[in-house]
């Protein structure tokens, strides 16, 4: 088992099986490599290598933020990314082996964010471009790992600089563009310089986005804001054209790629891919055009252009042809917070989560999406599956239960009004027959479920059995005993409460200077398990509601998930110091840590057959590890 110098004390690093997720908001996010097998992409802080036939996934992990921008060398050699950090600290480039998926160079120079990159023809200088921060161009020499150079993106009268591309055929020649701001730059390595120059717009003032170089270099086309296309001529430097004229694109261009004809495809910020004419026929637009879900942030050209990626800010990838001109969905995952996880019972096969707007089945193999359900403008808290399977519940913060059919999505019933700040958590009976909820107001309550029959046919009626008020702030978890006769709720008030189902009255209560966030009971139920915003992962006893241990779960932020083996002897923690972690449960030591996170770790969950666990975070992204033991 590897050992990354990053985990805590040296511990082994779990295996990552497979991720759930694209960054589909980073500009030119998507590529496709130059052997035409595989798609680069990023995924919070990890660089993912997708085989596009198999689809198996390898991954480059060393980035301590968000990936911000990738490029893909010429040759297909080198794969280089840049990243986020924070204000006041340098963000890296990393320049990746792309056969040997290993680190080959950590450039370190700019400020805070890299906001594009580009390889030179040959392979020989990377380009990089700092963010708002920084403000500069620093061209890398490759091999030997070294800056040469370096210059202001622009004058101090433009705006920030958001693009850079390299010509196809020089080697010291390259572009910038930006907000009003348009240059091309001279490389010249024996005096270790960069000559810029600005390029003659005219009256023409244009916020740029993207920019592609034509094979021959003669010409450099840029996508901009105003939703049309400007051509410059590289030799002399001034502005040839601006188009189409009258059927600009709406929100902007945020993407573009050339074809060997010399028709353009954009990408514009409504979900239109489009094909417009070459230059000569003054980029006029096509009928052939497709409406994608999000605004298009990436085209990727699949070798001669007969097929091409676009991703979008929605997190989906599609697949087009581009002879007939039609797509097909291929890559699609939540591009929001997931804030709840959960299996069937006694099945591994799926999985379902939740989000803003969204429920998702999920099939753990292949992490291809089976259903999905959506309520526009509402958030999903929780969600989980009834024992029989038959269907699927869910707590919106508009205050409802949701229960819909895992077959169709259609809705089976809802119970409205069940709490008045919302439902902020789920527990449900295994004879199926009672929920129990928890609510921003801090109230647990009991409903039963019960089907009636009418002259309609079967109908299903819940009613509230008894609400429980005692919590002070709100129940953020709710676990049941297998006999469904008492159940433990947490709460952000500090304490966690044993609620006996059958007399709804109070058991126990344990207090602790923490907002709880999640709780579990030990298989053999004497003891409870219970992690907050303390950091602190404590043992309770169920009995009198005592402490008898606790553990430092986190060095940074809290701990927001937890999940029990069957048999006891093993938990899972995730939380805001994005690191998944295996337990001893007995010897309370750290036995593995999963870095690949770049958001905070909200929910995790070991499978029923306890050979994966799946973690979702705050960044959208879903990840698989393969359970060590």
């Amino acid at each position: 088992m590897a050992v990354n110098p990053s985990s805590p004390i040296g511990v082994p690093q779990l295996e990552l099986e497979a991720t759930i997720g694209f960054e589909g908001r980073i500009p030119g996010g998507l590529k496709v490599h130059p052997n035409r097998q595989h798609l680069v992409y990023a995924l919070g802080c990890t660089v993912v290598i997708e085989d596009i036939q198999t689809g198996k996934q390898d991954f480059l992990t060393g980035h301590s933020n968000d990936v911000t921008c990738i490029s893909i060398s010429k040759s297909g050699r080198y794969i280089a990314s840049g990243q986020l950090t924070y204000m006041g600290f340098k963000a890296d480039v990393i320049i990746w082996d792309f056969e040997e998926r290993c680190l080959h160079a950590r450039l370190v120079l700019h400020k805070v964010k890299v906001e594009a990159l580009a390889f030179s023809p040959n392979d020989t200088f990377l380009v990089s471009l700092g963010g708002q921060d920084d403000g500069a161009v620093v061209v890398w020499n490759v091999a030997r790992k070294e800056a040469i150079c370096g210059s202001p993106a622009q004058v101090e009268s433009a705006g920030v600089t958001h693009c850079v591309a390299y010509a196809n055929n020089d080697e010291f020649l390259f572009v910038t563009g930006g907000n009003h701001t348009l240059r091309v730059w001279e490389l010249d390595v024996e005096n270790r310089k960069i000559r810029p120059t600005d390029v003659n717009m005219g009256q023409v003032k244009r916020v740029v986005k993207c920019i592609e170089v034509l094979d021959n270099d003669k010409f450099f086309y840029c996508g901009t804001t105003t939703g049309d296309i400007i051509a410059i001529n590289i030799e002399t430097r001034l502005f040839q054209h601006v188009g189409p004229a009258k059927d600009i694109f709406s929100q902007g261009i945020a993407s573009l790629a050339i074809l060997k004809t010399g028709e353009v495809i954009c990408g514009a910020g409504d979900g239109t891919v489009s094909v417009c004419g070459t230059l000569e026929q003054k980029f006029k637009r096509s009928k052939r055009a497709q409406k994608l879900d999000g605004p298009v942030t990436s085209l990727a050209l699949r070798g001669q252009g007969h097929q091409f990626f676009a991703g979008t800010g929605k997190s989906h990838i599609y697949k087009f042809n581009l002879t007939e001109f039609t797509h097909e969905l291929i890559n699609t995952c939540h591009y929001s917070a997931v804030n709840d996880i959960s299996f069937p019972f006694g099945t591994s096969d799926l999985f379902v989560t939740c989000c803003y707007q969204d429920i998702r089945v999920w099939h753990l193999s292949t992490s291809k999406e089976l259903l999905r359900i959506t309520v526009p403008n509402m958030t999903c808290n929780a969600v989980d599956f009834t024992r029989d399977g038959r269907s699927i519940v869910s707590a919106w913060d508009d205050g409802k239960i949701r229960t819909f059919f895992p077959e169709s999505g259609k809705v089976m019933y809802t119970i409205e009004d069940a709490h008045n700040k919302g439902v902020t958590a789920l527990a449900l009976t295994s004879d199926c027959r009672h929920i129990i909820s928890g609510g921003g107001e801090g109230q647990v309550r009991v409903w039963e479920i019960s089907e009636g029959y009418t002259m309609k046919g079967a109908r299903i009626t819940t009613r509230l059995v008894e609400a429980l008020k005692e919590h002070k702030g709100s129940v953020t978890c709710i676990k049941l005993r297998k006999n469904d006769a008492e159940c433990v709720s947490a709460s952000t008030d500090g304490t966690c409460i044993i609620w006996d189902l059958k007399r709804f009255v109070r058991n126990q209560i344990m207090f602790a200077n923490t907002l709880f966030k999640t709780i579990a009971y030990h298989p053999n139920e004497c003891q409870i398990i219970t992690s907050g915003t303390d950091r602190k992962i404590g043992y309770w006893e169920n009995f009198d509601g005592s402490l008898i241990r606790e553990l430092e779960g986190s060095k940074a932020g809290s701990v927001n998930g937890l999940d029990i083996t069957a048999d006891g002897m093993y938990f899972v923690t995730g939380g805001n110091d994005k690191l998944v972690k295996v337990w001893k449960y007995n010897e309370g030591e750290v036995t593995h840590v999963g870095l690949g996170h770049s958001g905070d770790i909200n929910r995790v969950k070991i499978c029923p057959n306890t050979k994966h666990i799946v973690s979702v975070s705050a960044d959208g992204a879903v990840l698989r590890w393969r359970f060590p033991f």
